[in-house]
């Protein structure tokens, strides 16, 4: 279907909404506060954030399975509602346990639909640019934490930590919600003005429902290589600042400016990696990425030296951001756009394992070695490498997808 439509207009809207949700990954800065607030000890604080991301696929099928409805502009609405609330209530919440309540249920409830929501319509918008196109609006996302962070710091210094909770819930409703009213909804089998899709494409591509996607191998296969694009990631977000400080002499000032151009490098990597995989294709961009990861991984565990650090967390950087930025095309390529919202929700499982078992890893690993990280890299190359040999089990698969399907469902 060929309509005219300002879809550049949305994908700017729908970034500048995600830098707003993009926000929960700057918690360490309210958590240690919180601690004095409700006198309570940092692992209390952080089990808001660690709910905030075990319930991430809930909302990410929501969102997703309202967009694959047209209705994108109304789960921003719904999701963006509830993230500014959750950012709200939790500004007046007098005990951990509401915390756990308002920004661990209601904030990431609402940020996971509107995350799914963006992403899933710029998909749609984007046939002929996917990979840029959501490198972009998932680079807001990734890049949240730096433009969030030093607003959230000022507010906190100025008035404390609860005011600022409060202060940037509402900031947050008044900007999402006033840019929602710019989203609109793809149309169903919407082709850009003078593009032709692909030969392949134009019969009708595959469109598989999540619960026989679940079916096929292939579907595992993905979440997997998912899992481990995301792992190396997750483990230096989470200890990025006690990496530094720990294995190589940084104060916790000096640490922190590494961890923001971590979070540069991420964002940068979603566009990088998205505009590239468009261009060479995305099994050649996975293989490239496990292979950086791995060397990254080599250089950190080997290095003595914060020059060594930086190259390390940059390139990490670069390759996390990249599987964010690859992964939501990889979805919509091979198992179509009509259900596409709930297949990415459903998909998000392997994003999910590598949050859950990559701070962990690298958790315990360090407590056994004295704080030590250098096995915990090691393991992490490991993995990198069996992601990359699975990219060629992928590249198989690919070629052995049945072609009547497409007619079957679509």
């Amino acid at each position: 279907m060929n309509v005219k439509l300002n879809r550049w207009r949305i994908l700017i809207a729908s970034t500048i909404i995600n830098i707003c949700v993009g926000a929960v990954y700057a918690f360490s800065i309210f958590a240690l506060p919180l601690t004095k607030v409700f006198d309570v000890t940092m692992p209390d604080i952080m089990l808001a954030f660690t709910i905030n991301a075990a319930i991430a696929p809930i909302p990410m099928i929501l969102g997703g399975k309202l967009v694959d409805r047209g209705g994108a502009k109304t789960a921003i609405f719904i999701g963006g509602a509830m993230f500014g609330l959750g950012f709200i209530l939790s500004g007046l919440a007098t005990a951990p346990w509401m915390l756990y309540i308002t920004y661990g249920v209601i904030t990431g409830v609402g940020q996971g639909i509107v995350y799914s929501a963006t992403i899933g319509n710029t998909v749609k918008l984007f046939p002929d640019k996917r990979g840029l196109a959501v490198g972009i609006v998932t680079a807001g996302y990734g890049g949240g934490t730096i433009v969030i962070a030093p607003i959230a710091n000022a507010l906190i210094s100025g008035n404390g930590v609860q005011p600022a909770l409060i202060t940037l819930g509402a900031a947050f409703l008044v900007v999402i919600l006033s840019l929602a009213l710019l989203i609109k909804p793809s149309p169903v089998g919407y082709i850009p003005e003078g593009w032709t899709p692909p030969a392949a494409a134009s019969k009708g591509g595959v469109n598989v429902q999540w619960h026989e996607m679940i079916k096929k191998p292939l579907f595992y296969v993905i979440a997997c290589l998912f899992l481990i694009g995301a792992l190396s990631g997750m483990m230096v977000t989470a200890n990025a600042s006690v990496i530094g400080q720990k294995m190589f002499g940084l104060t916790a000032a000096a640490a922190a400016l590494y961890v923001s151009l971590y979070s540069l490098s991420n964002c940068i990597g979603r566009i990088f990696w998205g505009a590239v995989s468009d261009k060479i294709g995305r099994v050649k961009c996975l293989l490239m990425i496990y292979l950086v990861i791995a060397s990254m991984m080599l250089t950190i565990a080997l290095s003595t030296t914060v020059a060594g650090f930086a190259v390390a967390i940059v390139g990490i950087g670069l390759c996390f951001g990249g599987t964010m930025g690859i992964f939501p095309s990889i979805v919509g390529e091979k198992f179509g756009m009509k259900y596409y919202g709930v297949n990415y929700g459903v998909t998000f499982i392997g994003y999910s394992g590598a949050a859950f078992f990559g701070p962990r890893i690298a958790g315990k690993v360090a407590a056994a070695n004295d704080g030590m990280f250098t096995n915990a890299f090691y393991i992490a190359l490991v993995i990198s490498l069996v992601g990359f040999a699975l990219t060629f089990v992928f590249k198989a698969m690919e070629k052995q997808q049945p072609k009547p399907e497409a007619t079957k469902a679509a």
